[in-house]
């Protein structure tokens, strides 16, 4: 079982403490900066058509870097929400490393000293919700322990986000097919740190759980979230 890092389980903890996108954004914005070797983040959600909103932004530099993205139409964030794939730039200044946006390369350096940036979808499957961006005035890349800690935090953060966007009543932003419960998504969110494993597959594993004990889906997650149920690898 992979243990969660310093960004994901303090993450987890605020569980249940957040009210709404703003609070889950500034909350994650800032853990990544105490938690992780950046020096800003921010959280840019996707809205109507293709377009981007801030969400949250831990200084004046990391809004200008979204501000740059939206108003060139070209960056890291753009590419991640794209393609739904993490895009890490460790240095700006090597060749080929912001090949596919000159314009933002060229922007960023004449208007910051941010080296190295890192772009991380926030989405469950097929539903695309925003992109947390980090950035560093040194260049350099993450280490692996502090991209799988990210890579899970972003995670997590994508099925809070979720949590508190389907309250009941509210099922505008999923299938049917998945379920409508904020407790569940919060519940997906604890299951995929504690097992290192995705979004999808930590509902799955708690779908099987569920299924093995003849319980509703509803109550296994309600148990994961009070922290009475916690997943192994080895449980069904």
């Amino acid at each position: 079982m992979i243990e969660p890092g310093p960004v994901t389980r303090a993450l987890l903890e605020t569980i249940g403490e957040v009210a709404d996108d703003s609070q889950l954004a500034q909350r994650i914005c800032t853990l990544c900066v105490t938690g992780l070797d950046v020096d800003g983040a921010a959280i840019s959600l996707l809205i109507e058509g293709a377009e981007m909103a801030i969400l949250w932004a831990t200084d004046t530099t990391a809004e200008l870097l979204e501000d740059l993205q939206f108003a060139l139409n070209e960056g890291p964030s753009i590419q991640a929400a794209a393609i739904g794939s993490p895009v890490l730039v460790s240095d700006l200044d090597e060749p080929g490393e912001a090949s596919s946006w000159p314009m933002f390369a060229d922007a960023v350096a004449e208007r910051t000293s941010v080296r190295a940036l890192f772009a991380l979808p926030l989405q469950w499957g097929a539903i695309k919700l925003g992109v947390l961006d980090l950035h560093r005035v040194q260049p350099g890349g993450l280490s692996e322990v502090q991209r799988r800690d990210v890579l899970a935090a972003a995670d997590t953060a994508s099925v809070l986000m979720l949590g508190l966007r389907t309250g009941p009543g509210d099922d505008r932003w999923l299938d049917p097919a998945m379920s409508h419960r904020a407790e569940i998504h919060q519940a997906t969110g604890m299951v995929l740190a504690q097992l290192g494993v995705s979004a999808t597959e930590a509902l799955t594993r708690m779908r099987a759980h569920a299924f093995a004990e003849q319980r509703l889906l509803s109550e296994v997650a309600r148990d994961v979230v009070s922290r009475q149920l916690r997943f192994s690898p080895e449980m069904s």
